[in-house]
């Protein structure tokens, strides 16, 4: 007997690293989303029990749902009645009503508190989104600190390739996020790195330094990645667009000056953001207009809270007079046709076209979405430096 209970311990502990890998790793047998030759893509579902599934996602333009049908052994399908066209898409299903990411797509972005699964059709813009068989810059998040808020923060630094082997002098631009955002925004659902890495390798950029940061002035860095430790993110955080990240983008400036090799002067700096980043980019490039000679608004915010009576918001014409006095080399705007942001930035335009201030006008399709800003990113960029 006691051999035998030896011989079935002997056995377990040669199983259980199996058992215990299998239960780790294993998943289901099915291809989602495949997509074809053709362009078309066919999402696949598992659910037996289920009474409807149903899958939403970017790439069907503004339809809502599209319903799958169900198969043989409760798996459901549903492939596209049309070629996509080369991009970066997002979706997700609904199964009987309950939101789900898909269990056979590992590739997962998170913008806020949502999660979507993303795929690329390749080829244009979809190729500027992809890791291709080019030089690599180099991606580290640094900590910072920032005697304006009084805390050490964290930013996303994005290097281009050979930085590390030389020892010239690079640009540096300034990238920054929407609300809700944080300093790993842009590098996940804006695709920074393989934007910049591919732009510079066709001969499309110039080499640059990319710092990602976070305009959330109350945190330290992105949720899960500082001292409060792991909670559900929100988008309204307290001293948000109430005048802390303006006085305090210096602080960046100087750490960044200090720690890499950067052209530290007015023509190798550029600021860019999105939605509320582009609020900040305008207030930021208006309130130190000796410090940015590129200033890019995408789908940006225009008008300061009501009841933000910071000093960064205050005297906006005579502001914007001296930052256009000093002839800064790119002002640029972008916006979608259907964007809610549409009439606020129409109106600044029109302000600008009434002092006779200098821009560049770009007008896309669609609304407030990462598939303009990844457009307006690829366009700006190649703008940058020369």
């Amino acid at each position: 007997m006691k051999n035998f209970l030896l011989a079935m311990a002997t056995a377990w502990l040669a199983l259980a690293p199996a058992v215990a890998q299998q239960a780790l790793w294993g998943g289901q047998d099915i291809v989602s989303p495949e997509i074809h030759a053709d362009g078309t893509v066919t999402f696949r579902f598992l659910a037996p029990k289920a009474v409807k599934v149903e899958v939403m996602g970017d790439f069907l333009s503004g339809e809502g749902a599209a319903a799958l049908k169900e198969g043989k052994d409760g798996l459901w399908e549903y492939t596209t009645p049309a070629p996509l066209a080369p991009e970066l898409y997002s979706y997700a299903f609904i199964v009987d009503g309950l939101k789900c990411i898909d269990p056979n797509n590992v590739f997962i972005n998170r913008d806020v508190a949502s999660l979507t699964n993303i795929f690329i059709i390749r080829g244009g813009r979809g190729d500027l989104y992809s890791v291709n068989d080019v030089p690599h810059g180099s991606l580290t998040r640094r900590w910072y600190d920032s005697p304006t808020l009084g805390m050490t923060r964290r930013i996303t630094v994005y290097t281009p390739p050979g930085y590390e082997k030389g020892g010239q002098r690079y640009p540096v631009f300034y990238l920054l996020h929407g609300m809700g955002g944080d300093e790993e925004a842009w590098i996940t659902l804006g695709r920074t790195v393989q934007i910049l890495d591919n732009l510079i390798a066709r001969g499309l950029a110039r080499p640059m330094i990319v710092v990602m940061t976070n305009g959330n002035a109350a945190q330290e860095a992105a949720p899960g990645e500082s001292s409060l430790g792991l909670y559900k993110p929100g988008m309204r955080l307290p001293k948000t667009m109430d005048g802390s990240m303006e006085s305090s983008f210096p602080d960046v400036i100087r750490f960044i000056d200090a720690s890499y090799r950067t052209i530290a002067g007015k023509s190798g700096r550029a600021i860019a953001g999105l939605s509320m980043g582009g609020f900040h980019s305008l207030h930021i490039s208006k309130e130190y207009p000796d410090r940015f000679d590129y200033v890019g608004l995408f789908s940006a915010a225009i008008l300061p809270n009501e009841g933000a009576e910071s000093p960064a918001y205050s005297n906006t014409d005579e502001k914007l007079k001296a930052q256009f006095n000093k002839k800064p080399r790119l002002y640029w705007i972008a916006i979608g046709k259907t964007d809610f942001l549409y009439k606020a930035n129409e109106d600044f335009r029109k302000k600008l076209d009434a002092a006779g201030y200098p821009y560049t006008y770009y007008e896309s399709e669609e609304g407030h979405i990462w598939k303009n800003w990844r457009i307006y990113l690829t366009e700006f960029v190649p703008m940058l430096f020369k």
